[in-house]
């Protein structure tokens, strides 16, 4: 559906983006990660042709969107992050003349524009004035100029940005619909949400992608199992029973409530030791107060990936808000 290739965009001294290559297919939910200045509101901008590269390319559905940007276009919804709304207007007012310009004609204008007030759940407000609707609602008017002329390809900038649980919850549950008949690419700080609709993560730093794959994918990357274990009894004796262990795993202990230390175990190729260390706690009478396996999370996996990245820049802002 989409192919970037060596894409990169320079705002003076600055590389924004930097040699970014990625290939999106048909028919899945893409979730774009990034800390800010990363590089992902220009990396939308120049895909949706709003901004222009300073080298490389990308192509939407076999069309150059710079050399065949009409073509190309057609295939794309945009929603940015501050929706381009006519708050004067009701949606049905806008979302006619947005239908208009996307080349809908005749009756079909109203067939399209029935058809996304439907699937955005926003019916009941069609008729009132933009500006006396909820963030919600103005972000479900927003998906809806996104999907109006049926686009293949469905691009949601920070689509959740200053709503409520509410609200963000009902946003997911469309988004999810979308994606049974789009192909969707998904922009968010909100690593939950991510994680909860994406079936592809893609993670930029830095202006450059430093992770792409299937969420259950990059959590195997790290295998980074881990087993803690509190006991009830002396430092000591808790490294004295790990260093029993038969094979002892990677570990290290730190102290909890009085009288009882923490064990954490990095046991290797995610082995199972837990009847193992029940067994010589027993034999040591080092009473288990607690017992739990974690895995890591997709917070963990951003960090790893994004660590000593700074703060967005002017360009990046700039840019962010431009289309």
């Amino acid at each position: 559906m989409i192919e970037v290739t060596h894409l990169v965009k320079q705002y003076g001294n600055h590389l924004a983006v930097k040699d970014l290559s990625f290939t999106v297919e048909d028919g899945k939910i893409y979730g774009l990660l990034g800390p800010n200045g990363a590089g992902k509101s220009t990396t939308m901008n120049i895909i949706t042709g709003c901004l222009a590269p300073t080298s490389g390319s990308v192509t939407i559905g076999g069309y150059d969107i710079f050399d065949k940007p009409n073509e190309a276009k057609r295939l794309i919804g945009y929603l940015p992050e501050l929706p381009p709304l006519y708050p004067d207007m009701t949606p049905r007012e806008y979302l006619c003349f947005v239908a208009k310009l996307k080349g809908v004609k005749g009756a079909a204008v109203k067939a399209q524009v029935d058809h996304v007030c439907s699937v955005t759940q926003i019916a009941e407000m069609q008729n009132r004035l933009i500006k006396n609707l909820s963030k919600g609602y103005r972000q479900r008017v927003g998906i809806a100029q996104a999907i109006l002329g049926s686009p293949q390809l469905i691009i949601l900038d920070e689509p959740t940005v200053g709503l409520d649980p509410k609200q963000i919850i009902e946003i997911r549950d469309l988004i999810k619909s979308l994606g049974e008949k789009h192909t969707v690419i998904l922009s968010s700080h909100i690593l939950s949400e991510v994680q909860a609709v994406c079936d592809h993560i893609m993670i930029i730093n830095k202006g450059e992608l430093v992770a792409s794959d299937a969420p259950e994918n990059l959590e195997k990357l790290f295998q980074n199992y881990s087993l803690s274990v509190t006991v009830r009894g002396k430092k000591e004796q808790a490294e004295a029973l790990m260093q029993a262990l038969p094979g002892t795993p990677a570990y290290r202990t730190e102290a909890a409530e009085e009288g009882t230390v923490r064990i954490l175990i990095a046991p290797e190729n995610e082995q199972d030791c837990r009847e193992q260390l029940f067994l010589a706690c027993s034999k040591a009478q080092l009473p288990i107060l607690d017992m739990r396996s974690e895995k890591a999370s997709l917070e963990d996996i951003f960090l790893e990936f994004t660590q000593g990245d700074g703060t967005e820049t002017d360009d990046e802002q700039t840019a962010g808000k431009e289309g």
